[in-house]
């Protein structure tokens, strides 16, 4: 049997693969500059903090469910390229407003609703995409090869922007985001394969499409749970998310390069996870590496409020904290998101993305204000207590599940059967 050929000799693979490269790098200077710009400069409170973080995943509960269904109606390539040229545009007049002495919270959170409505629709046509672009049985090693890519940038970003920020100020440093956005656009731009979306006359109610991609999630009992334990994991990674940069900062008394290098080096996980993924995956067993993955999650999130009392330097503490977390969660997502792909059927890819984003995302904005109220009313390091605990509960989902005495997950064909359609809505 003929070895199988690398994504690296994929034309279009490629052209996407830059493309999410730049689209990362500047998401996570991005992620850096605007909370450090809002806490050095702008001088948020705990509070503020949080309906900025609950901002930035706003859509995803808003907007979620119907953004499948519309994806699945349209060219996915034509919706990354419009994405990545919004979010250019809304960081460009936060870039013009801090140059004019009119920056404010408000502002940044506006912007920061804006760009997350953006990012629901370049999510959900991204991990859509993929399937179509490089078939089925390249699945895998184009999610890991992606997942490596933004494990670099959060390697790279944070380093890069944590030393531009002792030169040069947030807003410049923003503007930096611009660019790679719009390099971003051009590269998925390049991409020659064409989409034939589902002819205007096939097209069902939005109800009913909509409906049909939560069935899928529900009626597949390992996904049901996978979903429920990413779901409970955001919301504690939205509460300390919070409060995080607050904590470092000021409880810490880290500079915005130490705050930076610590983001840095703890993207390292994250980058081995991307290379080993697929290795480990294949070793351990690829059901039974999820529950592995979140029980992992829980030392690293019990790390972070232990930084003010070890007898270690802080950075080190959180350093490690980071590591081991975005190693586990790379690995955790790269199994799942490749279950999904391959058990869903390609014309539900969109709305089973949606769905399951609109359930593991929607309920972001919702910890980060309890995050940001926390924080206001028992402090920021009791907060992060509060999301190591939560963190913890997440994982009983997947632990108590077959995963963990299982090697394999299942296909298409072994899965449970597909969900009958609903009957059609009548026309309005």
């Amino acid at each position: 049997m003929p070895a199988r050929r690398s994504l690296i000799h994929h034309r279009d693979f490629r052209w996407l693969w830059a493309g999410d490269a730049m689209g990362q790098l500047g998401a996570q200077l991005t992620g850096l500059a605007l909370p450090v710009y809002a806490v050095q400069h702008l001088r948020a409170t705990e509070w503020q903090m949080g309906v900025l973080n609950a901002a930035e995943t706003a859509a995803f509960l808003v907007i979620g469910l119907p953004a499948g269904a519309w994806v699945d109606r349209m060219r996915k390539r034509r919706i990354l390229v419009v994405a990545d040229l919004v979010r250019a545009a809304v960081l460009a007049v936060v870039v013009a407003a801090a140059a004019t002495d009119h920056a404010s919270i408000p502002l940044l959170v506006v912007a920061a609703t804006v760009i997350s409505v953006a990012n629901v629709f370049f999510d959900v046509s991204h991990q859509s995409y993929v399937p179509g672009l490089v078939g089925l049985e390249h699945v895998v090693e184009g999610n890991s090869k992606l997942q490596a890519t933004q494990s670099v940038a959060l390697v790279a970003a944070p380093a890069i922007g944590g030393a531009l920020l002792r030169v040069i100020a947030a807003p410049a440093l923003i503007a930096v985001t611009v660019v790679t956005y719009l390099l971003s656009a051009f590269g998925v731009g390049r991409i020659r394969h064409r989409e034939e979306p589902p002819s205007p006359d096939s097209r069902r109610p939005l109800r009913t499409e909509i409906a049909e991609g939560l069935r899928f999630v529900v009626h597949q009992p390992l996904l049901r749970r996978i979903v429920a334990t990413t779901s409970i994991s955001n919301f504690a990674g939205s509460i300390s998310g919070a409060v995080l940069v607050i904590y470092a900062l000021r409880t810490l008394g880290l500079d915005t390069a130490a705050y930076g290098t610590v983001v840095s080096a703890s993207a390292v996980g994250g980058l081995a996870g991307a290379f080993t993924a697929d290795r480990l995956s294949r070793w351990v067993g690829e059901a039974r590496v999820i529950p592995i993955a979140t029980i992992a999650c829980i030392p690293a999130a019990v790390l972070l409020p232990l930084a003010t009392s070890l007898a270690v330097t802080p950075q080190v503490v959180l350093v490690v904290s980071g590591v081991v977390l975005n190693f586990a969660v790379i690995v955790y997502n790269v199994a799942q998101v490749s279950f999904r792909q391959r058990l869903c059927p390609p014309a539900l890819l969109g709305r089973m993305n949606a769905s399951v984003r609109f359930i593991v995302w929607g309920v972001m904005p919702l910890g980060g204000l309890l995050g940001g109220w926390l924080g206001h009313q028992i402090g920021v390091a009791a907060t992060l207590w509060v999301a190591a605990a939560v963190t913890a509960l997440a994982a009983l989902p997947v632990v108590l599940s077959p995963m963990l005495g299982m090697r394999d997950l299942p296909t298409p064909d072994a899965a449970a059967p597909p969900v009958t359609p609903a009957p059609e809505d009548p026309p309005a």
